[in-house]
């Protein structure tokens, strides 16, 4: 194997255990919610920010990754976003309550960093497979939150851990990555930015298509994080037990995995991407109206529904940063505007959802919220489906 090979494999290897652990660490707190209610009298609101957090800091430190690239390189800022997450996953075990909101916090950083830097790799290393590695990775991101949903509660509940250590132990996943990535310090060098992040945003900021890209990343993220977050608590109260509730999420984020791969990967062969955001959108919008109702007959069915039309839309919104981008700057530029407006726009969903749970003690007007979502989603999509660049 000669030596350029092998660094790619190798670097292959990396992101595919780093897009492993991008999602574990929030998506395994919704299966939990309820236990974690139970054990520390929380309100709904105040447990939606467990969610919350996260994105919150995936909005505000997403247009700051620039600032550590330039200071530490591409591949040193990824080692230090995996130190960052490894330390709050495992900060959370302790028995304090703001320990678990801090640690929260930390690994919100850590993931945004990851978050932000994998698509400009990806364009880097693999500049004539960007369509296929995209849907390779993010359907890895969906592998990885639909593992951590499934046996979340089990783990807390079967093997008697307790919820602290069910999140705690998705430290270990992201101590291998961080072990994994070590080798590609050898290449790393510091970033010599061709614009200031000022100049950068006023520039992206002028743009209608970079704010439609913004957006539609926002829109998706929103409903995802919101799913991920109260999505067991509604199947829970529709009946089910906390296990099935979580393997239900479980179905949302498998084949949601599927559609980051399939639609992706279709949709960068078109010239124009409309007709993906619309098959899409309307597979969303059937399936959340299926969840106004009270019964969970063939439920497993719409989840799957669901899953595929949300793991598809995370999907495009990844690829719409790489073909709306002439070149690796202006992706690593695009990746840190429409993640930042983006992620501040989903930070709003779980508490909003869980605030209008809590004002009308019924899950209708928080489905609304959710629909209304969706209709944003496919103007914004339209408008990034165009075949331009920023």
């Amino acid at each position: 194997m000669s030596p350029d090979l092998k660094r790619k494999v190798l670097l292959f290897l990396a992101i595919f255990v780093i897009s492993l652990n991008l999602r574990p660490a929030i998506v395994s707190v919704g299966p939990l919610i309820h236990e974690i209610r139970l054990d520390t009298g929380l309100s709904s609101t105040v447990l939606g920010l467990l969610t919350t957090f996260p994105v919150f800091a995936f909005g505000v430190f997403s247009v700051l990754t620039p600032v550590f690239t330039r200071r530490l390189g591409i591949e040193g800022t990824m080692f230090l976003a995996l130190i960052i997450l490894t330390i709050g996953i495992f900060l959370r075990v302790f028995p304090t309550i703001s320990l678990l909101f801090f640690g929260t916090i930390i690994l919100g950083i850590g993931i945004t960093l990851g978050n932000v830097l994998l698509p400009g790799i990806v364009k880097n290393h693999f500049p004539a497979n960007f369509g296929l590695m995209t849907g390779i990775y993010s359907a890895l991101l969906g592998i990885g939150a639909a593992v951590a949903s499934g046996v979340s509660a089990p783990l807390s509940e079967g093997l008697e851990l307790g919820w602290r250590w069910a999140l705690g132990v998705w430290g270990f996943l992201s101590l291998t990555a961080l072990l994994l990535w070590m080798p590609q310090l050898k290449q790393n060098a510091a970033v010599k930015a061709r614009q200031g992040i000022l100049k950068s945003l006023k520039y992206l900021g002028s743009s209608k298509l970079a704010w439609s890209v913004s957006i539609f990343f926002g829109m998706q993220a929103l409903t995802f994080y919101t799913l991920v977050a109260w999505l067991p608590e509604l199947l829970i109260d529709r009946g089910m037990s906390s296990v099935q509730a979580g393997w239900m999420l479980s179905v949302v984020l498998i084949t949601g995995s599927v559609g980051t791969f399939v639609v992706p990967s279709w949709a960068s062969r078109r010239e124009r991407q409309r007709l993906p955001v619309l098959i899409i959108v309307i597979g969303e919008i059937i399936s959340i109206l299926v969840l106004l109702s009270p019964t969970l007959f063939i439920i497993p069915f719409w989840m799957a529904v669901l899953g595929f039309c949300k793991g598809s839309s995370f999907g495009m919104a990844l690829l719409f940063i790489g073909l709306r981008a002439r070149d690796t700057d202006s992706a690593n530029e695009l990746s840190g505007m429409s993640q930042s407006i983006g992620y501040l726009i989903a930070a709003t969903g779980p508490v909003i959802f869980g605030m209008l749970y809590d004002l009308t003690k019924d899950w209708t007007i928080p489905l609304v919220f959710l629909l209304t979502a969706a209709l944003i989603k496919l103007w914004s999509g339209f408008r990034s489906g165009y075949n331009e660049f920023v």
